[in-house]
C-alpha cells in the first residue's frame, strides 16, 4: 500500500520500521520540527526523520500542519493511506479524509481509556495492571475515532514508562500491520468508542515529579515508575536536587513527618510517607551519577532524622 506516515518520537520510529518490514511503500514521512537539545543547544532530528533518512524516504517538517500549502504538498503523492503514530498536531478535515482509505492512528493505549498525549505514563501512574495499542479511524476529535483492532499488553509491578514503551512500540508494530490487511481485505470492523469510558492522559511537564510525601508510598513508587525516564521523579536534600530512579512501597508508620528518612543503613534508604515507607533502591543528586543506593550512601551521608523535599533547584 502506497502509505504518508506522520509521527515524531522513537514509538511511531518502531511503526515506521514496521511499515518498511511489512513490504509497503511509505513515500512521505512528516513529522515535528528539529528541536534544540542540551546545554549547546544543536538541533536535534525527531526519531522519525533519523529513520526516515535511513530508508531514503522524503522527510516533511511542516510548522503548523493544517495550513493550505502543506495540505495541498500531500495531496500531490496520492497515498493510499496516512498512518499516524503520536505526531504531535491535530489534523484537519481535508487531510482526515484525503485518502481512499483515510488517517489510522496507533494509539498507545486501550481506547477509549487514556485519550491524549501520555497514556503510557499514566497508565502506570494510575495503577493500571494492564493496558495495551488501539488502532483507529481517525476523526477531527483528539483519539476519539472508530476504533479498528486491539492488543492488550499486562503491566509488570516493576514496570517502568521506559520498559511499557518498549513493549507497546513492538505491539503497535504487529497490529498496524494487521489492520492495514484488514483494510486491503475490505474486513476491517469499526467500532464506536464510549466517550464515558474516557479519561484524558495530559502532557507531561517536569514539576510533575517533584515528589509529595504526603501521599502513599504506593502513590509516590508509582510516580516514580511513570516518570521514568523522563521527567523523572524528584525531591530534595541538602538543598541539591534529588531524582529518585527506583523505589518500592511497602506498609508501616515511624514517623508522623512526611519525608522524614527513618532507616540509613548499607544499602536501605526509607523514607515515611502520609501513607507506608518508601524503599528507595537507584537515586541521583543534582552534578552526581545515578547509582543504587549502596554506591550513593558510600559517598553522601544521610541520616536517620533529616527530611527530604525542601525547596530545591531545578
Amino acid at each position: 500500500m502506497k502509505i504518508i506516515f506522520m509521527g515524531t518520537p522513537d514509538f511511531a520510529g518502531g511503526i515506521l520500521d514496521a511499515l518498511i518490514a511489512g513490504g509497503h511503500e511509505v513515500v512521505l514521512a512528516v513529522t515535528q520540527e528539529d528541536k534544540p537539545k542540551g546545554r549547546g543547544k544543536a538541533l536535534r532530528f525527531p526519531p522519525v526523520k533519523e529513520n526516515a533518512l535511513s530508508y531514503g524516504i522524503e522527510v516533511f517538517q511542516p510548522h503548523r500542519i493544517r495550513e493550505a500549502k502543506n495540505i495541498e504538498k500531500l495531496r500531490q503523492y496520492q497515498a493510499d493511506l496516512i498512518v499516524v503514530a503520536a505526531y504531535g498536531q491535530i489534523l484537519p478535515k481535508e487531510i482526515l479524509e484525503m485518502t481512499p482509505y483515510g488517517c489510522v492512528n496507533v494509539h498507545a493505549s486501550l481506547l477509549p481509556k487514556y485519550r491524549g498525549a501520555a497514556p503510557i505514563q499514566w497508565a502506570i501512574i494510575d495503577g493500571e495492571t494492564v493496558t495495551g495499542v488501539t488502532t483507529m479511524k481517525m476523526d477531527e476529535g483528539l483519539d476519539t475515532g472508530d476504533m479498528i483492532d486491539k492488543k492488550v499488553v499486562e503491566i509488570a509491578p516493576d514496570e517502568t514508562a521506559g520498559t511499557l514503551f518498549d513493549k507497546l512500540m513492538e505491539a503497535g508494530k504487529e497490529l498496524i500491520l494487521e489492520t492495514i490487511a484488514k483494510l486491503e481485505a475490505g474486513t476491517a470492523v469499526f467500532t464506536k468508542q464510549e466517550d464515558q469510558l474516557s479519561c484524558y492522559a495530559k502532557m507531561l511537564k517536569k514539576e510533575m515529579g517533584n515528589i509529595d510525601f504526603t501521599k502513599s508510598a504506593a502513590e509516590i513508587e508509582r510516580l516514580v515508575r511513570g516518570l521514568n525516564p523522563w521527567p523523572s521523579a524528584y525531591t530534595s536534600y541538602a538543598g541539591k536536587l534529588l531524582k529518585i530512579w527506583s523505589a518500592t512501597a511497602t506498609e508501616g508508620h515511624e514517623s508522623d513527618t512526611p519525608g522524614e528518612i527513618i532507616r540509613v543503613e548499607k544499602d536501605v534508604l526509607a523514607v515515611q510517607t502520609g501513607d507506608g515507607i518508601l524503599k528507595i533502591h537507584e537515586l541521583q543528586l543534582a552534578g552526581k551519577k545515578r547509582m543504587d543506593t549502596g554506591a550513593f550512601l558510600s559517598g553522601v551521608h544521610m541520616r536517620q532524622g533529616e527530611i527530604l523535599g525542601a525547596e530545591a533547584e531545578q
